[in-house]
């Protein structure tokens, strides 16, 4: 599992490999919402999960800190639909 870190003052998750970086940024998106609203994965390091690792990492931190999430990203909502673990996180649901 790699070493995902969060940048709260950058609002992201990332991790940093090899000089390449995959994140997912996101912005506050009114009362107790966090609009994850973005992925990037440096083309190197595509393919080994990272993006999924990011994500996951995002979306275990709005469960601890009673977050609701906006998946306004695509790569996001697909991952809600591969991970239903995540579901009673995303808003409106």
């Amino acid at each position: 599992m790699p070493d995902v870190q969060h940048d709260p003052e950058a609002r992201k998750f990332f991790v940093a490999v090899d000089g390449g970086e995959s994140r997912l940024s996101y912005r506050p998106a009114g009362d107790g919402e966090l609009d994850f609203h973005s992925t990037f994965t440096s083309p190197e390091l595509r393919g080994r999960g990272l993006a999924a690792a990011v994500v996951a990492r995002g979306f275990d931190y709005a469960r601890e800190n009673g977050f609701k999430v906006i998946p306004s990203c695509p790569y996001v909502a697909a991952f809600v639909d591969r991970q239903p673990q995540y579901a009673d996180l995303v808003a409106g649901r």
